[in-house]
Protein backbone atom coordinates (compact mmCIF):
# COMPACT_ATOMS: atom_id res chain seq x y z
CA UNK A 1 0.00 0.00 0.00
CA UNK A 2 1.37 3.32 -1.34
CA UNK A 3 -0.41 6.52 0.92
CA UNK A 4 -0.12 10.31 1.08
CA UNK A 5 -1.09 12.74 3.87
CA UNK A 6 -2.11 15.86 2.86
CA UNK A 7 -0.28 18.27 6.11
CA UNK A 8 -3.08 20.63 6.49
CA UNK A 9 -6.54 18.44 6.44
CA UNK A 10 -4.82 15.18 7.70
CA UNK A 11 -6.95 13.65 4.36
CA UNK A 12 -5.33 10.11 3.42
CA UNK A 13 -4.67 8.84 -0.05
CA UNK A 14 -3.79 5.33 -1.03
CA UNK A 15 -3.11 3.10 -3.75
CA UNK A 16 -3.21 -0.79 -2.60
CA UNK A 17 -1.17 -2.72 -4.67
CA UNK A 18 -0.39 -6.37 -3.23
CA UNK A 19 3.34 -7.17 -4.29
CA UNK A 20 5.94 -4.10 -4.55
CA UNK A 21 5.49 -0.07 -5.19
CA UNK A 22 6.94 0.43 -8.28
CA UNK A 23 7.28 3.78 -10.51
CA UNK A 24 3.60 2.90 -11.83
CA UNK A 25 2.19 2.67 -8.53
CA UNK A 26 3.45 6.03 -7.51
CA UNK A 27 2.41 7.75 -11.02
CA UNK A 28 -1.04 6.18 -9.60
CA UNK A 29 -1.20 7.99 -6.22
CA UNK A 30 0.25 11.66 -7.96
CA UNK A 31 -2.72 11.00 -10.25
CA UNK A 32 -5.19 10.63 -7.32
CA UNK A 33 -3.66 13.38 -5.37
CA UNK A 34 -4.08 15.72 -8.51
CA UNK A 35 -7.76 14.55 -8.59
CA UNK A 36 -8.38 15.79 -5.60
CA UNK A 37 -7.10 19.63 -6.01
CA UNK A 38 -7.62 19.87 -10.03
CA UNK A 39 -6.36 22.97 -10.70
CA UNK A 40 -4.56 23.53 -7.49
CA UNK A 41 -0.46 23.98 -7.91
CA UNK A 42 0.65 21.44 -4.78
CA UNK A 43 3.83 20.30 -3.70
CA UNK A 44 4.16 16.57 -2.75
CA UNK A 45 7.01 15.51 -0.36
CA UNK A 46 8.24 12.32 -0.69
CA UNK A 47 11.29 10.66 0.28
CA UNK A 48 14.13 9.23 -1.45
CA UNK A 49 12.45 5.44 -2.54
CA UNK A 50 13.86 4.49 -5.73
CA UNK A 51 10.54 3.94 -6.67
CA UNK A 52 9.48 7.87 -6.08
CA UNK A 53 12.72 9.56 -7.80
CA UNK A 54 12.09 7.72 -10.53
CA UNK A 55 11.45 9.64 -14.41
CA UNK A 56 7.83 8.63 -14.69
CA UNK A 57 7.21 9.64 -11.18
CA UNK A 58 8.16 13.11 -12.21
CA UNK A 59 7.24 13.48 -15.46
CA UNK A 60 3.54 12.32 -14.22
CA UNK A 61 4.33 15.03 -11.50
CA UNK A 62 5.21 17.69 -14.31
CA UNK A 63 2.24 16.86 -16.32
CA UNK A 64 -0.12 17.53 -13.54
CA UNK A 65 1.47 20.73 -12.64
CA UNK A 66 2.67 19.38 -9.36
CA UNK A 67 6.37 19.82 -7.49
CA UNK A 68 8.40 16.72 -6.14
CA UNK A 69 10.14 17.78 -2.92
CA UNK A 70 12.86 15.12 -1.69
CA UNK A 71 13.45 14.85 1.80
CA UNK A 72 16.88 14.99 2.86
CA UNK A 73 18.09 10.86 3.39
CA UNK A 74 17.25 9.07 5.81
CA UNK A 75 15.12 11.51 7.65
CA UNK A 76 11.83 9.26 8.53
CA UNK A 77 11.26 12.26 11.30
CA UNK A 78 10.37 14.62 8.76
CA UNK A 79 8.54 12.55 7.24
CA UNK A 80 4.24 12.82 8.36
CA UNK A 81 3.44 9.74 6.62
CA UNK A 82 6.07 7.54 8.10
CA UNK A 83 4.63 9.30 11.47
CA UNK A 84 1.05 7.58 10.29
CA UNK A 85 2.42 4.29 9.45
CA UNK A 86 3.59 4.03 13.02
CA UNK A 87 0.11 5.00 14.44
CA UNK A 88 -0.93 2.57 11.58
CA UNK A 89 1.59 -0.24 13.30
CA UNK A 90 0.45 0.52 16.82
CA UNK A 91 -3.21 0.53 16.60
CA UNK A 92 -3.69 -2.35 14.44
CA UNK A 93 -0.99 -4.49 14.40
CA UNK A 94 0.88 -4.66 17.21
CA UNK A 95 0.22 -7.68 19.20
CA UNK A 96 -2.60 -8.75 17.19
CA UNK A 97 -2.78 -12.04 15.43
CA UNK A 98 -4.35 -12.18 11.78
CA UNK A 99 -4.80 -15.70 10.35
CA UNK A 100 -4.00 -15.02 7.30
CA UNK A 101 -2.86 -11.92 4.91
CA UNK A 102 -6.36 -11.16 3.86
CA UNK A 103 -7.64 -10.25 7.30
CA UNK A 104 -4.54 -8.52 7.64
CA UNK A 105 -4.89 -6.39 4.84
CA UNK A 106 -8.35 -5.85 5.76
CA UNK A 107 -7.33 -4.52 9.43
CA UNK A 108 -4.78 -1.87 7.74
CA UNK A 109 -7.33 -0.58 5.80
CA UNK A 110 -10.24 -0.82 8.28
CA UNK A 111 -7.58 1.49 10.83
CA UNK A 112 -6.93 4.07 7.60
CA UNK A 113 -10.35 4.42 6.84
CA UNK A 114 -11.18 4.82 10.49
CA UNK A 115 -8.34 7.04 11.12
CA UNK A 116 -10.35 10.67 10.47
CA UNK A 117 -13.20 10.05 12.11
CA UNK A 118 -12.17 7.59 15.47
CA UNK A 119 -8.25 8.55 15.75
CA UNK A 120 -8.81 12.60 14.69
CA UNK A 121 -7.81 13.48 17.87
CA UNK A 122 -4.87 11.32 18.79
CA UNK A 123 -3.59 11.75 15.33
CA UNK A 124 -3.71 15.45 15.71
CA UNK A 125 -0.37 15.00 18.18
CA UNK A 126 1.34 12.56 16.08
CA UNK A 127 1.08 14.60 12.47
CA UNK A 128 2.07 18.11 14.12
CA UNK A 129 4.35 20.15 12.07
CA UNK A 130 6.22 20.62 14.12
CA UNK A 131 9.56 19.05 13.63
CA UNK A 132 12.84 18.69 16.09
CA UNK A 133 15.22 20.56 14.81
CA UNK A 134 18.59 21.78 15.97
CA UNK A 135 20.55 25.05 16.30
CA UNK A 136 24.17 25.75 16.98
CA UNK A 137 25.46 21.96 17.10
CA UNK A 138 29.01 21.75 17.71
CA UNK A 139 30.62 19.03 15.37
CA UNK A 140 32.68 17.00 16.83
CA UNK A 141 36.42 17.66 16.03
CA UNK A 142 35.63 20.90 15.11
CA UNK A 143 37.06 23.72 17.16
CA UNK A 144 36.40 21.71 20.31
CA UNK A 145 39.28 19.93 22.42
CA UNK A 146 36.88 16.49 21.86
CA UNK A 147 38.97 13.64 20.23
CA UNK A 148 36.72 10.47 19.12
CA UNK A 149 40.03 8.57 19.15
CA UNK A 150 42.18 9.63 22.30
CA UNK A 151 45.98 8.69 21.94
CA UNK A 152 46.62 6.26 24.80
CA UNK A 153 50.24 6.83 25.55
CA UNK A 154 51.66 3.46 27.00
CA UNK A 155 53.87 2.99 29.80
CA UNK A 156 57.34 2.06 29.23
CA UNK A 157 58.76 -0.50 31.28
CA UNK A 158 61.60 -1.75 31.46
CA UNK A 159 62.27 -5.14 30.42
CA UNK A 160 64.95 -7.53 31.65
CA UNK A 161 66.22 -10.70 30.78
CA UNK A 162 68.76 -13.34 32.76
CA UNK A 163 70.39 -14.78 29.98
CA UNK A 164 71.42 -18.02 31.93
Amino acid sequence: MLAALNATTRDIFTVTHLTSITSETVGALLRLLAGAHPGVPSTIVLDHARSQRCALGQSVAQSLGGALLFLPPYSPNLNLIERFWKFVKKTCLYSKYYADSVSFQHAIIACIEQSSPTYRKELESWLTLKFQTFKEVQVLGEASNICLFPVVKKAKRKVSSKAA
